[in-house]
C-alpha cells in the first residue's frame, strides 16, 4: 500500500503519495484543486489535481468517470496527457497530469498578443479538436481556461468532465 502524505493548500487537506513532493497551488476550479508538485520517480514537474469526492452524487460520479475514461484513451499532443490516478484513504480522488506553465485565459488577461501567435493557438486548438471529434467526443466546456500553455507556446486542451 502506498504511503500517503498530508499537506493544507488553502484551507483544503491534500492527501497524496509519497511518490509527488514540493506541492504549491495552481489554481481552483468548480470540481478541485490543482498544485504543482514534483514526481519522484521521473523528476518531472506535473500537475495534480484533487476531486473531493467523486463519488458522492450520481452526477459527480458520471462527471468523473466520463473524464478518467476520455483521458486514459485519447493521446494526442494537444490533448492534456493523464500520468497517474489514485484515490486517497479520505476517499478523495488525484489526477495527475503533466505541468504547463499558464492558461489562455491568464495569458489573454496579461497582455495583447501578437497575430503570429492568435494563428499559433488557433491552430493548435483546431487540431486537438478535430481530434477529440474524430474519436465522437464534444468537449462541452472549451474556454480559454481549459486551455493550457507552455513557455514555448505549445498548447494542450483539458477539462473534459
Amino acid at each position: 500500500m502506498a504511503e500517503f502524505v498530508r499537506a493544507q493548500i488553502f484551507g483544503t487537506t491534500f492527501e497524496i503519495t509519497s511518490r509527488y513532493t514540493d506541492l504549491q497551488p495552481v489554481g481552483m476550479g468548480a470540481f478541485g484543486l490543482v498544485c504543482s508538485a514534483k514526481d519522484q520517480l521521473t523528476s518531472q514537474a506535473v500537475a495534480v489535481k484533487k476531486i473531493m469526492k467523486p463519488f458522492s452524487t450520481p452526477v459527480l460520479s458520471k462527471r468523473t468517470y466520463r473524464e478518467l475514461k476520455l483521458l486514459k484513451h485519447l493521446r494526442h499532443e494537444n490533448i492534456i496527457c493523464l500520468s497517474d490516478i489514485f484515490i486517497s484513504p479520505l476517499e478523495d480522488m488525484y489526477v495527475v497530469t503533466e505541468l504547463l506553465g499558464t492558461d489562455l485565459h491568464r495569458l489573454l488577461t496579461s497582455r495583447p498578443l501578437e497575430k503570429q501567435f492568435i494563428q499559433y493557438f488557433l491552430y493548435q486548438i483546431l487540431r486537438g479538436l478535430k481530434f477529440v471529434h474524430s474519436a465522437g467526443v464534444v468537449h462541452r466546456d472549451l474556454k480559454p481556461s481549459n486551455i493550457l500553455i507552455n513557455e514555448n507556446c505549445d498548447l494542450k486542451i483539458c477539462d473534459f468532465g
